[in-house]
């Protein structure tokens, strides 16, 4: 007879196993929207042949980053650690896709956005992925 049939040698169910979490929830749904607009109006002109010098490249990943970051901050300003990946690649008609889950806690929250111009083989695709991590 297996044990997990026999009365009373099953583990209790932990008490965090029904319970919702008390914590706050980073409100990604904000943050989307404002990336996508974002990366809409900072890379509209852009190409990938601006970024001959790679000073430009990062230096643009490095600004797009730290927007989203403070955006990040005004949402939810204490409790969080906040990590953003920003990524640049040369569009030449392969298109792309990017995914991402989070399994943590459920206060935490991963928000992604792909970017891209379609039918311009000069433009670049663009990547971010920001993630909220509850600290406290």
């Amino acid at each position: 007879m297996a044990s997990s049939t026999l009365p009373g040698l099953r583990s209790p169910a932990s008490p965090r196993s029904g319970a919702t979490s008390p914590r706050p929830k980073f409100d990604s749904d904000q943050l989307k929207p404002y990336i996508k607009k974002l990366l809409s109006s900072t890379l509209q002109d852009v190409t990938w042949a601006d970024f001959k010098e790679k000073e430009r490249k990062g230096a643009l990943m490095k600004e797009i980053g730290d927007r989203v970051k403070e955006r990040m901050l005004e949402i939810e300003p204490r409790g969080f650690k906040y990590i953003v990946l920003t990524q640049f690649n040369e569009n030449v008609g392969q298109g792309g896709r990017a995914h991402v889950a989070c399994h943590w806690e459920d206060s935490d929250a991963v928000v992604q956005e792909y970017w891209s111009r379609p039918l311009r083989q000069d433009s670049l695709i663009c990547i971010i992925i920001a993630f909220a991590v509850r600290t406290v």
